[in-house]
């Protein structure tokens, strides 16, 4: 049996661990390591098996407390509570955030009732918290369930890229650390822009998404709803899709008369973004000097004007910008200044290619396949996966480069179902054959027989014979073919 003292000192422990994991990034090793201390056992569970033990902790350690109110507690302790009755008020209500969440996407901008709302805030209240703090804590919940919501479900993945990627889209929306963010730059991330760097079809658009739509929203306590559903907070243009006469009327609109064809007025992307919202600059890589001048100008004074007015409008939202070129290199030609960029670069985030991710973990393909056919097929069918899976291992191997990315593979997917083949984009596996031998070397993929495969079929394609290939290497002309059909 404890004794009573070393009771309350393991509690005391309890409480400041859960206190820490309540602010730390969910997708960090960090917060992993304080979970599994947490529980008390170092085994891996599932995410969900994870969170399940911790809560049940968090809720037996509260039952021990003598007092429930922070305001009954010490200077030193009150911190550590505060934090500990926000993490159980916060999962509590996790799974029903999980459900409004899944319905406000549905009803799409009109934002619906929150049936939990006075229930959570007077539990919030019930633990010593002023209603106008309870009803900023709510909303901070909210967002924060959004966030893990869109980074978790909407950019699936369990390497080691993936998971540094998902712990900077965290922080991108609530810093290094929340306790900074709630206490002083909740309302202030309107000035942080963010640039997104990466390959086509990797999944910027979606990551964009994941930011923009997990912005502070507060909750009417009167209207019992958040002031504007997430639906409406985002964004986005494709900046390759206009021509150049018609780029700066769509972001900044334009008056009537204002030019040739302009009937009548247009209210420009900055013009309907709110104040909690924030807008997507898609290729912003493909924009001419002039537009990048004007752009500029709306990050420095957060003002812009219709094309024709001299009015000045105000905008309040986020910018959020992507690219697939290399901006380092556009940089260096003059083809985007580099004023622009400064402004743009509060942060920094590259989506990793989906060859990377398989080559630091091999079942990244197996889950993306997974969820890739239930969002087509609305189910996760294990014949379906089995004939995807089979068909690509069998026609483009396992080491091929997906050089559209994630987007190339739900295409591939479709295709397989329609046709049951895919052979892949070959011209562009075949210019990069080169670099995918590099890239798996310094990953530590290769067996020594896909290498020598791989390195076969490079030097057929450059000598175009397997006699002078075998000659090069010096093999035997039959071992030389029978490794280049191994590695096609």
């Amino acid at each position: 049996m404890l004794t009573n003292s070393v009771k309350i000192m393991k509690n005391k422990k309890l409480v400041k661990l859960i206190a820490q994991a309540a602010y730390l990034n969910p997708f960090s090793e960090e917060r992993l390591k304080i979970d599994k201390k947490i529980i008390g056992d170092n085994k891996n569970y599932s995410y969900e098996r994870l969170v399940k033990k911790v809560v049940a902790i968090t809720e037996k350690t509260i039952s021990n407390l003598k007092n429930k109110n922070i305001n009954k507690f010490s200077k030193e302790e009150k911190q550590d509570v505060i934090y500990l009755f926000l993490f159980d008020v916060y999962h509590k209500y996790r799974e029903k955030f999980d459900e409004l969440i899944v319905r406000q996407i549905a009803a799409g901008d009109e934002s619906l009732k929150v049936s939990f709302a006075n229930e959570a805030i007077l539990l919030l209240v019930k633990y010593g918290f002023t209603e106008e703090v309870a009803v900023r804590y709510f909303s901070i919940f909210y967002q924060m369930r959004r966030a893990f919501y869109f980074i978790f479900h909407t950019l699936p993945g369990k390497s080691e890229c993936m998971r540094k990627f998902h712990c900077d889209l965290w922080n991108n929306i609530f810093t290094h650390d929340i306790r900074l963010y709630e206490k002083i730059l909740c309302a202030k991330l309107e000035d942080f822009s963010t640039l997104l760097l990466g390959e086509t079809g990797t999944g910027k658009g979606t990551a964009a998404a994941a930011i923009g739509r997990s912005g502070f929203i507060p909750f009417n306590t009167r209207a019992g709803k958040f002031t504007e559903s997430f639906m409406k907070t985002f964004i986005e243009i494709n900046l390759s899709q206009f021509p150049e006469t018609l780029i700066e009327s769509e972001l900044f609109g334009h008056k009537k008369g204002a030019f040739t064809g302009a009937v009548e007025s247009h209210n420009g992307l900055f013009s309907l973004s709110s104040s909690y919202g924030s807008v997507f600059l898609d290729e912003i890589g493909d924009v001419s000097i002039p537009i990048q001048i004007k752009l500029l100008k709306v990050l420095q004074d957060r003002c812009f004007s219709p094309v024709g007015s001299h009015k000045k409008l105000r905008f309040d939202g986020r910018v959020i910008a992507a690219t697939n070129k290399p901006i380092d290199k556009l940089r260096q030609e003059g083809k985007f200044r580099d004023d622009f960029f400064y402004r743009l670069c509060s942060d920094v985030i590259t989506v990793p290619s989906l060859r990377q991710r398989i080559a630091e973990n091999s079942l990244e393909l197996t889950l993306l396949l997974k969820c890739t056919i239930k969002k087509i097929a609305g189910t996760e069918n294990r014949e379906i996966y089995d004939l995807v899976y089979n068909t690509i291992i069998k026609q483009v191997g396992k080491k091929y480069m997906w050089p559209g990315n994630v987007r190339e593979l739900e295409q591939c997917v479709r295709r397989i179902l329609l046709s049951k083949e895919y052979c892949g984009d070959k011209k562009v596996a075949s210019r990069d054959l080169a670099g995918k031998i590099v890239g798996f070397i310094n990953t530590g993929e290769y067996d020594a027989q896909g290498l020598l495969a791989d390195y076969c079929r490079l030097l057929y394609k450059r000598l175009g014979s397997y006699q002078e290939v075998a000659r090069k290497i010096k093999l035997d002309r039959r071992t030389v073919k029978r490794y280049v059909e191994l590695g096609g």
